[in-house]
């Protein structure tokens, strides 16, 4: 199928989008549903989802299946999403480059890590090698995925990211600053840039995946903390990303609770980081020298070897360990005094260490914070691993399409290319006209303003509105 974009959009065309996205929305959050279920679901009249059902048939983002089962309202023919479209998400770090390829239905398609040392590259070869990464994942898709589509690229980087022309402000673990990652990375892929191009803050990216599919998948407000060579945040509050008037929401790297005696990445002395990131774990476990403190080595397997050591009893370990978790309940105490959260996910490092962590983190948790029984906040390591951000960033690149559809219209012809098209302002209808075509017939329920561009990922029945975009705080 060949894809190609339109021009100028009117009103008519906005509502059209708007409920075009409302079916997806229903479809995605309830699985495969009739028609008629839709149209009861959604407020839309069932002559208005028809016509809009047809769209999205010719579009390729839904299908046609025997409604068998709950919730399709009948049997019959029932519709549900197409697992066609797929996501890439990327995430740049200190000693890798991490691909993963998500269809629209959840499943991983394709994931791929490289380890890189990315400060010693810098920018320009290390740019090259993100998009050599997401060439080769294109190229992994098209291959393993018979018919699937790559519809859009979201970047995560472990800096101060601005969304909106999705360029990264300052990354002190990569040693980066002001660069223009998509203007960078679409020069870079030329004609196999897909329709969305974009980058966040990889912290931000892995908060938007736990709340979607991890083990905290629907809580309306956590924090996810996430540790490799620096530490990352982001803050779920009340169903959507928390970032702040300027963007920054997030930063919880650099709570100054740390030792005073260490000096951060980012040029101060005493940041939280300095004193939970990989490089205190590396220091209070082992002596320089040792194999689990050497770069070089893959991250996985020095971990491994740490678990190993405490298992068997080793006292240093353990004491690094409690030293650690320690520290991580120190902050903890403060984001449960802050933010009040139902949970906090742990990622990176913590995930994979967890269960030696707890202990001395409930424990100063406990002790510190000043919300009765921490405001019955608990704690769970992530499920998701190190794939959190890569997998929060194919989320996001889907709901650039599942948010707004109606900017991909299909034409034919034998090959596959993909293309957006702008949204052009709308002229403001007569007082008292319908918008043409905003729906079949009478009755659609339409938006008070056309749909903003998308932040985080539309996985739940009730997403969160979207905010303008905006700089993604939260370095990871």
């Amino acid at each position: 199928m060949r894809w190609e974009g339109r021009d100028g959009v009117d009103d008519g065309q906005v509502v059209r989008r708007h409920n075009l996205a409302s079916v997806l929305r229903e479809l995605r959050a309830a699985g495969p549903r009739s028609r008629a279920r839709i149209a009861a679901e959604t407020g839309l009249t069932r002559a208005a989802v028809t016509s809009l059902v047809g769209e999205l048939l010719a579009l390729g983002l839904v299908r046609e299946t025997q409604g068998q089962g709950a919730g399709h309202g009948g049997g019959g023919q029932a519709l549900e999403l197409d697992g066609r479209l797929t996501g890439l998400g990327v995430e740049v770090a200190v000693d890798h480059v991490t691909v993963l390829a998500l269809d629209v239905r959840g499943e991983v398609l394709h994931t791929a890590r490289t380890p890189l040392d990315v400060p010693h590259l810098g920018v320009t070869r290390g740019l090259d090698e993100v998009a050599a990464a997401v060439t080769a994942g294109l190229d992994a898709v098209a291959t393993a995925a018979s018919g699937h589509e790559v519809v859009g690229v979201t970047v995560g980087l472990p800096g101060l990211v601005e969304t909106a022309p999705g360029a990264l402000r300052h990354a002190p673990t990569l040693g980066w600053r002001e660069v223009p990652i998509v203007d960078e990375l679409a020069a870079r892929l030329g004609p196999r840039r897909p329709p969305h191009l974009g980058a966040d803050n990889a912290a931000n990216l892995a908060a938007l995946a736990e709340h979607a599919t991890g083990s905290a998948a629907g809580v309306p407000d956590l924090v996810h903390i996430t540790g490799e060579t620096g530490v990352g945040g982001g803050i779920i509050a009340d169903g959507g990303l928390l970032r702040g008037v300027g963007g920054y929401g997030g930063e919880i790297a650099h709570l100054p609770i740390g030792d005073p005696a260490h000096r951060c990445l980012c040029g101060r002395y005493g940041c939280w980081e300095t004193a939970i990131g990989l490089p205190a774990l590396l220091r209070e476990v082992a002596d320089p020298g040792d194999a689990v403190t050497d770069p070089h080595l893959d991250l996985p397997a020095r971990l491994a070897e740490i678990r190993r050591r405490a298992e068997l009893g080793d006292g240093r370990t353990l004491r690094g360990l409690d030293a650690i978790g320690t520290s991580l309940g120190v902050g903890a105490a403060i984001l449960v005094d802050l933010l009040n959260p139902q949970v906090i996910t742990l990622g990176g490092y913590f995930a994979v260490l967890g269960d030696l962590l707890h202990e001395p983190m409930a424990a100063e948790l406990d002790k510190r914070a000043a919300v009765p029984g921490r405001g019955d906040c608990r704690v769970e390591p992530s499920v998701l691993g190190f794939t959190a951000a890569c997998r929060g960033g194919a989320l996001v690149a889907l709901d650039a399409v599942l948010d707004d559809p109606g900017h991909l219209a299909p034409a034919s012809g034998p090959d596959t290319v993909l293309a957006a098209t702008p949204v052009a302002p709308a002229a403001p209808s007569p007082a008292g006209a319908s918008p043409a075509g905003a729906s079949a017939t009478p009755g659609a329920p339409a938006p008070p303003t056309p749909p903003a561009a998308p932040t985080s990922p539309a996985a739940t029945a009730a997403p969160a509105p979207n905010a303008p975009p905006r700089p993604a705080g939260g370095t990871a």
